[in-house]
């Protein structure tokens, strides 16, 4: 099968068959080989009706429902499980991304050999001040934080080999970072295509201005996972034995000056009475707890299980 089309959505009834049939319209076109997995994320509108009417009239719409919305990511991640295609695209339903670059994605994955190729939506359609700032100012701290140079993270329309997404875990709201995740993974062919973006014709978007301070913070997380997620006691560790360093020697100073002055006759105050005693023990407490956190994290790291993530109503055509 040449192509896995992956596409989350959350109450997007009225773009649908509209998105259905400008896919198909391509893929005939183009004589490709393809499956169209709609991830139904909880949708209370009619979307999972007309995502099963689909099924019916056509025998490569496939469709997963969680009982209650789970987010992008966890639909994201469901759908690359159950991706059988050569290439994986990834595509919002609300028709701002547009099937026709698919075919140019597919080009770039099997005959340019990038293992991901991420879109660019150079010229937007949205609000300047509410989108546009943020967004650039959101891209520009991912690329310096994670290495990865793209100009747009949080467009949907992406291309994946299948052994990309197949070794990836997307958790959390990291839907954002999936280049990021695939870096770390081992995966550095990575390109970039400038895509056409097109104004919301139905409906309002999901997603308000609190997704770029949860970007900023999962920025963070990714940092930290793609440095120390799998030793996170050379971080613990290294800064727990600095504190309980410094602060054990702060203690002995105190302790030494002051059995100095006793012996020379100067006047000299309790220890416990000097502030500087309680820094130098409240650095070794922390210093202490942090070394144990670093270490506790190791265990965990050891012995975790997977965790059930998601939880699926129905399927079709699986």
């Amino acid at each position: 099968m040449n192509l896995s089309i992956v596409i989350p959505l959350l109450n997007e009834e009225e773009s649908l068959l509209e998105l259905h049939n400008w896919i198909v319209k391509v893929m005939t076109l183009h004589q490709f080989s393809y499956e169209i997995l709609f991830i139904d994320d909880g949708s209370r509108d009619k979307s999972w009706s007309i995502i099963a009417q689909l099924s019916v009239e056509n025998p490569n719409v496939k469709g997963i429902r969680f009982l209650k919305n789970f987010g992008k990511s966890q639909a994201l991640h469901a759908g690359f499980a159950r991706a059988q295609g050569d290439v994986i695209i990834t595509m919002d339903a609300d028709l701002q991304d547009n099937p026709e670059e698919i075919p140019q994605l597919y080009d770039m994955i099997i005959n340019q050999h990038y293992d991901l190729v991420s879109g660019w939506k150079k010229k937007r359609y949205d609000s300047v001040v509410a989108k546009n700032l943020p967004s650039k100012l959101f891209n520009w701290a991912a690329r310096k934080t994670s290495g990865v140079e793209l100009n747009d993270f949080n467009c949907g329309l992406k291309a994946y080999k299948n052994i990309v997404v197949k070794n990836i875990e997307v958790s959390g709201e990291m839907h954002r970072y999936i280049p990021v995740l695939a870096k770390n993974a081992g995966f550095d062919k990575i390109g970039e295509k400038v895509v056409l973006h097109q104004a919301r014709k139905y409906g309002v978007t999901k997603f308000g201005m609190d997704r770029f301070v949860n970007g900023f913070l999962d920025l963070i997380t990714i940092w930290f996972l793609s440095r120390f997620g799998k030793r996170p006691m050379h971080l613990f560790g290294l800064l727990g034995s600095i504190m309980f360093v410094i602060g054990f020697f702060a203690t002995f100073f105190i302790i030494v000056v002051k059995l100095i002055k006793l012996n020379t006759g100067y006047s000299t105050i309790l220890v416990t009475d000097n502030p500087l005693f309680y820094i130098a023990l409240t650095s070794m407490i922390i210093g202490t707890q942090l070394f144990l956190a670093g270490f506790l994290g190791e265990i965990i790291l050891r012995t975790k299980n997977n965790e059930e993530r998601y939880k699926i109503a129905t399927e079709i055509n699986f």
